[in-house]
Parts: C-alpha cells; structure tokens; sequence
C-alpha cells in the first residue's frame, strides 16, 4: 500500500526513501524521516533532548547505542511539533517550516538562481552537504563549515577573512538545551591558537600556539598517533582540521556545556564514551564555573559564601553551579554600619575587575561600609581595591591566600565573625596578664628544641650538628643501604622522630651530590617525593637527613622475599611514581630530570604510599624543556638510548626508565634475568609477544599473585610500559600522559615495537642486558631500603 501511494504521489511529489541519504527539490523531511548515510554512520532527522518538551532538526551518530547529537540546526529555534514541522529546500536555500508553516531556520544564502536539481547529501564523515546543482557540483554550503558544538574528523575551525565570520564550536546551554551556551572553542584571529572562551569575550584557556607538529601548550599532542592536522591559509579563510589515521575509530571534539573542551572516543567494547582528553583539566579553571559568589573547591565542587545561598536551588544541586549564589538578606542601603558587615576569606587570586581607591586599610573598609554599590573589597600591597559588581572566580587558599571582604547582612555573618571584635577586646585584656609568662615558656622551648633537633636555615630545612646525628644513628651502627656516593643508617632523633640519615662517603662525587640534592630537594614538596629534612655539613662531613620510609624500597618487595605486593598496591605505586614524576617535570620551580628512576629508589611509606627517592643524579633545566648536556648517569638496565649516544637528555629518560619499572611491576622480576644455561629472558620481549597478539595477559602477571589482577589494569600498564620505551624520545608520552592514562581520563592505544625489542627477537645471542651498576658505582643491593634515599 505504502508502496502503491509513493508511485501515485510521485508523479507529484517525490518520496523521500526509508534510509535514503538525499534529499532533493520538491521533497521535504518531517515528523520521524530521517537520512542515512551509506554505510549508516550518521543520521540526519529531528530529536527531542531528553525531557526537553521542544523538537530540533540536526545529526548525530547512528552506530552507537547512547544518542550523541553532533550538529544543530534551530538550536536557537525549536519547535514543538515535528509532524507538522517540515525541512524542505526553497528557492536555493534550506529552509526549515514550523507547524505553522513559519521559517524558524535556513542556511540564508544568496542565490542568483535556482536549480531543480539542488541536494542535500548527508555523507558519511558526518558532513551534510547542500549543492545548488548535479551531484558532481561543488558544495554552496556544508555543515563542517559551520559546526555547532561538536567537530568531526575533517571539520574545521577557523575564519572566513571574506564575511568576516568564524567557524567556532559554541556549548549548548544545558544537557537539555541545545541554545547557544556560554562557551566556545574557537581559532584565534592573529595567532594560530585555540581558546577556550567565556561569553565570546574572556579567554581562559589557550593551546599555544601551532608549530606545524602540535600546539606549544598540548605537548601530548607529539606523542599521539590516533589524529593528524591540517593547516590551510589563503586570501579566502584561515583554518585548522584534524583528521584520523584509522578512519574506524569513532571519536569528536565536544564543547561541553560545563565549560571543558572534550575529546570523546567511543568505546564498542564497553558501549560508553571515554574522555581521551579535556582541558581544562579542573573546573575550577573554568571562568564562572561556580557561578556569582560562588567558590571552588576541590577541583569540582562548589560552595556558596558563608551567608549566600544558591539563586537556583534546583540547578545548584544537579551541579550545575552557573547562576551562583546571592545573599540570604539583601542589603539595606542608608543603613550600613547597622545592618552590615564584612565576610573575610583567602583566596588564590583576586577577583578581576578590581578598581583601585584611595586610602588606608581602615579608610578602604569605611568607604565600601558606605558605598552602597560597593560589593567587596581587599587591601593588598598597600593599595586598596574595591569591586561594585558580583564576584567571580573566588577560589579558596585558608593557608596562604590574599584577603578579601565581602559585604553580608550581619545577622547572615558566622558566629566567630560577628563575635570577633568583642573577643578581641576580651582575649587582649587576657594575654596582657600571662604574656611574660608565655614569652618565657616559648623561648625556653624554643632553645631545648633547637639543641636537639638543629638549626632551621633556609626554607624548611634544618642545619644539623654532626655531633647529633652521631648519636642519634649510634655512631652509624644500623646501616639500611647502601647507595653510589654513600650509605644509609637510621636514626632517631631527641625528639623522637626517626629519621635515614645519607653518609656521603666519595669527596668529589658526594660534594656535588649534596649541593645537587640540597638545591633541588630542600624546598620541593609533593605527597610523592621523599622529604628532605636537613643536612650536616662540617668540613669533610656532608650528610643528608630524609623521612624514614618503614616499608623500605620497592625492590625489596619485588625482588626479596618481603611480604609480596597485591596487584591494587602495585597500580597505585605505578600511579603516585607517575604523579611524583609529573611535578618534578612540569609543576615544581624548576623542571628536575631524575635521571635515575629505578625501584631502589622509589620507597614505601607506612601506608604503601610510593615516594620518589635521590634526586642527587637530578639535573635542573628551564622551563622550556632546552636540553642539557650532561655525563652518562643513571643505572644501565633503565637507561634511555639517548644516554649511551652521548646527546643530550630531556625529560623523556625518566619515562623510559619508568616504563621499565612497570615491567618490574608487573613480572615481580628483574627485566633482564640469565638462566642457568646462561641464556637471556628479556621480559618486555615476552610481554611483546603476548600483548600484540592479544593473548592471556595475566600470564604476564608475577606468579605469586596467582592471576589475581584486573586484566585491563594489567593490559593498561603493558601497553603503557612499551610506548614509554619507544627508541625515539619524541614518541615517548610525557609523564602527564602516563598520569591521566592510568587515572582513566585518557585511553592508550596499541603500541608499535620498539626496535630494541625487535633486535631481541632477530639476535638473541649477541643482545647484552645492563643489569650491573653504572659507572658512579649505584648499587644493585636493596640499596636505600627504608631509608628515603
């Protein structure tokens, strides 16, 4: 019958086919039409987001389960009945009819004539494509020319320099409201740079600029082999496109709504999308993410100021923070010094839009006290700044931050604000009397603890007496280890803190150690380094004094017969050394290469916790990454190629030799071991063969664990191991990489076969394994047990 009424209607009318992918002049899409690509990648048709009561027209995957929207066309104009809403094309242009037959959207182009033979393809890259002529005429307008809030492969970013107009990604309003948000993502019009963009005006984020490999600010971007780009410039447009090498991978770039820039991949296999990359990486980098009054806290939470609550409940508690918070009493102007007081916070960074007022801190409190436009203000540096409008941005910092005031309704203010100044006046007339008292106490104290636990000097090291570190190791009697410039011994001091203590033994080599580890440990503090807490320097004597470590050093529980390590504390070591490894690389100062990442010197707190262990092979580089020359250092069997050509070394020797760690932690072995018939197993050979093959994973698994394991973990660490091996430093992932790929942001794809690897398997006999010390003499004992060094 359906049949029969499309042969009459098509001497009319033509009939748009189930599943077809065109749509041609005469013929219109409505209610539940759709076009479908060839290979059915894509659907083009109308939606409804999810309990949104309006209807939109656009595109968005038909391979994958979950529906994801990639294109929008009345984003900005929905409507409310598809059955009576048609898409049509209309004198050149295509046109899209509400159910009163009211143009609601169109692609607005100026036709000199039209054709009957227009189309519109929807391909099956996901580009919907209209030609004003026969199928082989160049397109007069395509959506990758004009993208909403997600970027497909082949779809481009830039500016058209003839209308002036920009081909930018804009976030939708909310998960249910496709309308243009607050967000984009766009090309910056003199620098070839991404953004990241608040309300088309305030930049909070930037790529860096391109060097034709990848932008300065994404140096992921060297080590990624999913995506390449493509610059184009001409007199016409200026524009950036990324494309795919495995055209099956299905993946887009997504402005989200909250405010992040999002590259999603789907994974078949779990039938979700992964988040391979995001920036900013926390929300709080976000402009605005909590909203007006609003403060963040914890990478993504949000707080409301004491005394302001949120201006919509309802959103604020499905997080979504945008509309901030207002006051719980509004202020009553003409009677300030009654009614109103001021809220004191720290917080990292002052709100922007300050304006500088004159007067002391006293007089800068009077004045805003009286200015009923005045929201807030801060006395920082001598100056007094002031702000009338609503404050953004405030992120909290109690321990270290600047002050600012905020205006409240007092009977809003905390207790202990409002309490304040008659608990001033009590508490001074308290203190007056015990003073002296207290002074005495303080600086007897003081003096005691001075004589026994040394002399603080710079930062928050401590300058200790050789004298007190001779009784305090009983004269050096329990050694803990042994390392290439000197042993360890733990000790414990007069206040009863134990300590490991770092005799350095060799004059030439131990005096540069110490001025290395001095410099660069001294003030360098992360969960995931061991705590340097002083040192003895008198005359020949040079000492270190670390936080004792209790469990000692990760090979002793590899390789020793210590209590065996379960596949949970092994992954959470592999995480925190990536963790340690990422601030001494890019968060510290000074950028630190270890220069010697091994499981000697990676240490076990009480709780497992891994520390990273002597950094006296460290080198410090600038900011820039240049490289720095530098002699062969290190312990052969994790040493980077580089090293053994004599060029200079970057940070990537570290991830080398921490992909070589993972090994270890994995087989629960040395990487490089000889059997009794004096033959080599190279374990990252073997993994090779069972990870590229797709094989039993656990098989790979330390025996002792009896296979119990989480197989991706397990098949996550393998694959990660071998890209940080790569022979080429430039395919090496930086440790930021490894951090969000072993904490689930980023996925990691198979590996190619190092060369070193493949060397293996061409001339076993011949192929030496580095097992023994290096040449500064490191040894191979477990060298630096519970010891912090």
């Amino acid at each position: 019958m359906i049949l029969i009424t499309c042969w009459l209607f098509s001497f009319f009318i033509p009939c748009l086919s189930s599943g077809a992918d065109t749509l041609l002049v005469n013929q219109s899409l409505s209610g539940d039409e759709t076009l479908v690509s060839l290979a059915g990648n894509f659907e083009f048709g109308f939606f409804k987001p999810g309990k949104s009561p309006n209807y939109y027209i656009g595109i968005w995957y038909k391979k994958v389960e979950e529906t994801t929207i990639v294109w929008v066309a009345n984003r900005d104009t929905p409507i409310s009945d598809k059955f009576s809403s048609k898409l049509k094309i209309v004198d050149g242009n295509l046109v899209l009819l509400d159910e009163s037959s009211t143009q609601v959207w169109s692609t607005d182009l100026v036709i000199s004539t039209s054709s009957s033979y227009a189309s519109l393809v929807l391909g099956d890259d996901g580009n919907l494509v209209f030609r004003n002529g026969a199928s082989s005429s160049p397109p007069i307008w395509q959506t990758f020319e004009h993208p909403t809030h997600a970027l497909l492969p082949g779809s481009k970013l830039g500016y058209n320099k003839v209308t002036n107009t920009k081909y930018a990604l804009t976030s939708w309003r909310s998960r249910e409201d496709p309308a243009k948000g607050l967000f984009s993502f766009e090309l910056h019009q003199n620098r070839l740079e991404y953004v990241l963009k608040y309300n088309k005006s305030i930049q909070y984020w930037t790529s860096g600029t391109w060097n034709g490999r990848y932008f300065s600010l994404v140096p992921e971007m060297k080590s990624d082999f999913k995506y390449h780009f493509n610059f184009f410039s001409n007199e016409n447009e200026t524009s950036i496109a990324y494309f795919l090498y495995d055209n099956s991978t299905i993946t887009s770039l997504i402005m989200d709504a909250s405010g992040q820039i999002q590259q999603l991949t789907w994974l078949e296999s779990t039938k979700q999308w992964l988040a391979v990359w995001i920036q900013p990486k926390t929300k709080c980098e976000i402009y605005a993410f909590c909203g007006t009054f609003g403060t963040c806290k914890h990478a993504t939470e949000c707080n409301c100021l004491a005394g302001f609550t949120p201006r919509s409940e309802s959103d604020w508690y499905q997080s979504n923070f945008s509309e901030g918070c207002v006051r719980k009493t509004n202020l009553q102007c003409g009677r300030n010094a009654e009614t109103t007081d001021f809220l004191m916070i720290r917080v990292k960074d002052l709100p922007p839009n300050g304006s500088v007022a004159v007067g002391s801190s006293g007089e800068c409190r009077t004045n805003c006290l009286n200015n009923c436009s005045c929201n807030s203000y801060s006395f920082v540096d001598n100056q007094c700044l002031v702000w009338d409008g609503d404050l953004l941005n405030i992120s909290e910092d109690n321990s270290d931050g600047k002050e600012i005031y905020v205006k409240v309704a007092s009977k809003d203010l905390p207790r202990r604000e409002k309490s304040k100044g008659v608990a001033l006046a009590t508490v001074v007339g308290s203190v007056a009397g015990v003073v002296f008292v207290l002074g005495l106490i303080v600086l007897i104290i003081y003096r005691r603890k001075k004589r026994l636990v040394g002399k603080t000097t710079e930062g928050l090291l401590v300058a200790f007496a050789y004298r007190d570190l001779q009784v305090a190791t009983k004269s050096f009697s329990h050694k803990l280890g042994g390392g290439g410039f000197g042993s360890v011994f733990k000790g414990v001091l007069r206040d009863s803190s134990v300590v490991a203590v770092k005799k350095l033994e060799s004059m030439s080599q131990g005096e540069k150690q110490f001025r290395s580890e001095v410099s660069t440990i001294g003030n360098t503090q992360h969960v995931h380094l061991v705590r340097l807490r002083g040192f003895c320097a008198e005359g020949i004597n040079k000492l270190l004094v670390y936080d004792y470590m209790p469990n000692g050093s990760l090979d002793s529980h590899l390789f020793h017969e210590k209590p065996v390590l379960d596949w949970k504390t092994r992954y959470e070591v592999a995480l925190g050394t990536a963790r340690g490894l990422v601030y001494l690389h890019e968060k510290c100062r000074d950028c630190i290469i270890h220069c010697d990442i091994k499981p000697e010197n990676i240490l076990l707190d009480v709780d497992f916790c891994p520390k990273i262990a002597d950094f006296g092979l460290a080198k410090l580089v600038g900011r820039d990454f240049s490289r720095v020359l530098t002699t062969i250092r290190g312990t052969r069997g994790y040493l980077a190629p580089e090293w053994l050509s004599g060029v200079a070394v970057t940070t990537k020797v570290d991830v080398f030799s921490y992909g070589m760690l993972l090994f270890e932690l994995v087989n629960g072995k040395r990487n490089a071991e000889q059997s009794e018939d004096s033959r080599g197993t190279f374990f990252p050979y073997l993994a090779a063969s069972v990870v590229m093959a797709g094989g039993d994973i656990l098989s790979l698994l330390d025996s002792r664990l009896n296979k119990e394991a989480n197989v991706e973990e397990v098949s996550k660490i393998c694959k990660v191991a071998f890209w940080c091996i790569q022979d080429e430093e430039e395919s090496r992932p930086s440790m930021s990489v490894v951090e969000q790929i072993l904490e689930g942001v980023l996925d990691v794809n198979m590996p190619p076969i190092p060369r070193s690897i493949k060397l293996y398997a061409d001339n076993t006999e011949h192929l030496v394994f580095f097992t023994e010390s290096s040449s500064q003499g490191c040894s191979q004992e477990p060298s630096s047990s519970s010891s912090g060094v």
